[in-house]
């Protein structure tokens, strides 16, 4: 097929999937965050950090809750990173170095998600899983909190300044928005080839003889979140780009759809939530003319 041609067709099938799913997404989300019920499992999660749901919080005890989560977060994934190699699935791999595990560490919580390594050389696949992944979900979801916290804070009416509240925001976003969206984006990249592994790879011989080794891991259900929460930090120096990350046409169209699907449809969500969709409508308006301008 020639290259332009598919190119505009990936293009449109992109652009088609985000308009069918732009206002019952958007909705749904609205939904999420406004709604008074919460999950068996939300339940579980509260009465395990000893949270009450029920409690509104300020613009300053929501930033708090927000920034003390950052904190412990930092530590953990600090921690997690310089005992790598003490830790199961390790593959052989030391401990990562003090300021790459801390560069890494504020990277992946910030969601900026810098890589200064290789990481198929330095991180091990459980360093993947229990620390980066993790990060890539509860980053992106205190993302969508914060937007959602703004959001209340431009309709609240009662004066008493209370925005909701952050660990019930998180937990929803988490369990009701992130999780749904990465199950099923992990399991169409499987279908197309998507590496998903528990192995840390194996080695083969060169047409040449020498040798050499390939690096695989469960990267596919990274993969997914890595895309659905904007994150970046592939399991890949190569990132997206690899082939064991994003193997065909139809894996490089999910993978920009799982990038764009819930920045775009938050704007639905926020016209929603203030009662005024066409304000949603501008900001999406905005959005779609940047776009354009750098397509």
């Amino acid at each position: 097929m020639n290259p332009a041609l598919a190119s505009t067709l990936q293009l449109v099938a992109v652009l088609f999937v985000l308009a069918v799913v732009y206002v019952p997404l958007g909705d749904y989300m609205a939904r999420v965050f406004t709604g008074l019920r919460d999950l068996r499992p939300e339940r579980w999660f509260y009465r395990a950090v000893r949270v009450d749901p029920k409690r509104q919080q300020t613009w300053s005890g929501y930033a708090a809750a927000t920034l003390s989560f950052a904190f412990v977060s930092v530590v953990v994934l600090y921690l997690l990173q310089r005992l790598q190699g003490h830790l199961p699935m390790s593959g052989g791999k030391p401990g990562v170095t003090p300021a790459v595990a801390f560069n890494t560490a504020v990277s992946f919580v910030t969601n900026t998600n810098w890589q200064s390594y290789s990481p198929e050389a330095v991180m091990s696949n459980f360093s993947n899983m229990a620390g980066l992944a993790v990060q890539n979900f509860v980053s992106a979801a205190v993302g969508i909190a914060v937007a959602v916290a703004l959001i209340r804070g431009l309709i609240a009416r009662k004066g008493d300044g209370q925005i909701g509240n952050f660990w019930v925001d998180l937990t929803r976003s988490i369990f009701r928005i992130l999780l749904p969206l990465a199950l099923l984006v992990a399991v169409i990249l499987l279908t197309q080839g998507v590496v998903q592994s528990f192995k840390s790879g194996w080695g083969f011989t060169n047409l040449d003889g020498s040798s050499g080794h390939a690096v695989v891991g469960p990267f596919a259900s990274q993969e997914a979140i890595k895309e659905l929460g904007t994150n970046g930090g592939g399991t890949y120096a190569a990132n997206s780009a690899h082939p064991f990350e994003n193997p065909t046409p139809l894996s490089n169209v999910v993978e920009i759809l799982a990038l764009l699907i819930i920045p775009v449809c938050l704007t639905r969500t926020y016209g929603t939530m203030v009662g005024d969709r066409r304000q949603g409508n501008t900001i999406l308006g905005v959005m779609a003319s940047l776009f354009a301008a750098i397509l």
